[in-house]
């Protein structure tokens, strides 16, 4: 097989609402359409959609909801249940499409999701494509700034790539999941994806910064005023927190706790421009932090795990046995088949029943109906 490089070619960009409306039309003729996204979280501080691809089976847009403030038009095909929208790792895309536009999709195939229920190790979109149809696409502008007006054809190119060529991918990845008999899998898996919300942070910071619960106390109080001033500064800079000051040097500040600029000049991450611009605000966060009383000082809401349940860790081994012989027989990872969260929740019963596998919030029913009686077996086996 040939090796096709997808190379910069023309495409129309709908700029104006009027446009926009005259091919939301044409979509809502089709049978099925495929969908992408592009946006600028790496670059500012509130991320948007700053771009939108659809492609047809003959023709491919480029929608600028930088310029197109009026998107309504599009919100007719992406939610029309008799339309297939095919998107790859669509969680994400499904969110934001709701959070910035309010539009949903109802009727959607995955090719991310298909190609690991068909047991394929290298799902990316980029890889797919390869192996399909030798077509290698140019990542160069993975990580570009799509908030950048005016694009260049080549990042017009990049964006294009990536849905002129969903549909004939979703074509054999929905025809070998239907001879394995796995499409229903799939279509339960995206209905609860098209379900997907962007969710407002509440509470503390620390409790969506990785690794802070290895903190406590005192350091934990100090990251949480780190974590403030990082949020702050982020605002007036708009450049996403993590560009600002990693998560690694804040934790580091809060467990060392420096007092001096030549204290905090010592941790690790910190440089000279982020001496002169934040420092004197870092050292009062810290001292924020160790003023606050005893009695207030935050803690960590952890999930521990409850232990006592009699036999809980000898069936959960038992499960996971089983797991690895029933993915291997299938071709599928463990984690795909049946993730651990699930495994854990089954093994807190000792007396599994159809019931109790009601009951378990997430378990999907393409996995009842598939294993749930091997799950109440190997439980009984395992008291």
């Amino acid at each position: 097989m040939s090796t096709l490089y997808r190379q910069a070619g023309t495409c129309e960009i709908i700029t104006n609402v009027v446009r926009l409306a005259e091919v939301a039309h044409v979509l809502s003729q089709q049978v099925e359409i495929a969908v992408d996204l592009e946006m600028d979280s790496l670059h500012h501080y509130q991320e948007k959609v700053c771009l939108i691809q659809v492609s047809t089976r003959h023709e491919n847009w480029l929608i600028d909801p930088l310029a197109c403030k009026d998107l309504s038009p599009l919100a007719g095909p992406l939610g029309d249940p008799a339309i297939l929208v095919v998107m790859h790792g669509a969680d994400y895309d499904i969110r934001s499409l709701h959070r910035d536009f309010g539009i949903e999709v109802t009727n959607l195939f995955d090719t991310m999701i298909a190609a690991r229920f068909l047991g394929i190790s290298e799902f990316g979109l980029a890889a797919l494509l390869n192996a399909r149809f030798g077509i290698v696409l140019d990542k160069k502008y993975q990580k570009a700034d799509w908030s950048k007006r005016p694009l260049s054809q080549e990042m017009c190119a990049y964006a294009v790539a990536d849905t002129s060529d969903l549909l004939p991918l979703y074509d054999q990845l929905r025809e070998e999941l239907q001879q394995k008999g796995r499409l229903a899998w799939l279509m339960e898996e995206c209905r609860l994806v098209c379900q997907a919300r962007v969710n407002e942070k509440e509470g503390p910071l620390f409790l969506y910064c990785k690794g802070a619960g290895k903190l406590k106390g005192r350091s934990l109080a100090i990251l949480e005023e780190l974590l403030q001033l990082r949020d702050k500064q982020s605002q007036l800079l708009d450049r996403p927190p993590f560009k600002v000051m990693s998560v690694e040097t804040l934790q580091e500040i809060a467990e060392i706790r420096p007092r001096t600029i030549n204290d905090l000049a010592t941790i690790k991450g910190m440089s000279p421009v982020q001496l002169s611009r934040h420092g004197e605000a870092i050292l009062a966060a810290v001292a924020k932090g160790m003023s606050l009383p005893e009695e207030d000082l935050p803690r960590f809401p952890y999930t521990r795990k409850n232990d006592v349940v009699d036999g809980a860790k000898e069936r959960l081994r038992s499960l996971k046995a089983w797991r690895d012989r029933k993915s291997a027989a299938l071709g599928l990872e463990p984690g795909v088949l049946a993730p651990n969260w699930m495994l854990e929740s089954v093994a807190d019963v000792a007396d599994a029943t159809t019931d109790t596998l009601n009951d378990i919030a997430g378990m999907r029913d393409w996995q009842k109906q598939l294993f749930g009686n091997d799950l109440i077996e190997t439980v009984a086996l395992g008291k």
